[in-house]
């Protein structure tokens, strides 16, 4: 069986079924027998793996591996010095400290989407673009990182996982790799 990588849209569930009848991976993954590697939240868009696959699943999800993940994430507010320094020494949270691999500003993505309905814009208030990848996993932990660093997130967007991106995908397309392939791209 193939990875999938998917991009996962705007306010849908990574898992298969729903109760409340939301959208769900079911929605746009009619490959049968394939689970998602990790999780991204509803309100999260970008990068999910699903595989068959488990020693796959366990490399790419566990917690040890420490594999990288990079979100571009629009926060309220410009991003200074100190607070992109602040999130790479780390923040204390509820649940321990938790620092960025790497948090620098950069302008809007290249090719990036609208998100619909899209996010809430003050005119008082700007929004701007922050490139940060983690290597945990978290609850909301980005969200909650920038907001200890006084940059509330408005948009969250995985776009790398290890090896694997979300380039030449829209929201709700995915593509596939050969296992082998993923395998050899984890392992270089």
């Amino acid at each position: 069986m193939p990875l999938v990588l998917l991009n996962k849209p705007f306010q849908v569930l990574s898992q298969f079924r729903d109760s409340e009848q939301r959208q769900t991976l079911a929605d746009f993954i009619t490959l049968p027998g394939v689970y998602p590697a990790g999780r991204l939240d509803r309100d999260s868009e970008g990068l999910l793996l699903l595989t068959d696959d488990g020693r796959l699943q366990a490399r790419i999800a566990e917690p040890k591996r420490k594999l990288p993940k990079r979100y571009w994430v629009q926060v309220e507010g410009i991003p200074d010095a100190a607070q992109l320094a602040r999130l790479e020494r780390g923040v204390h949270l509820k649940d321990g400290t938790a620092r960025a691999l790497l948090a620098r500003a950069i302008p809007a993505p290249e090719n990036l989407w609208p998100r619909d309905p899209p996010i809430r814009e003050r005119r008082s208030i700007p929004a701007e673009w922050i490139d940060m990848a983690i290597d945990e996993g978290r609850n909301r932990q980005v969200r909650r990182m920038t907001a200890a660093a006084g940059l509330p997130t408005l948009r969250l967007i995985r776009h790398r996982i290890g090896p694997f991106s979300i380039d030449g995908l829209l929201p709700g397309e995915s593509r596939t790799i050969s296992n082998s392939d993923a395998w050899a791209l984890l392992d270089s």
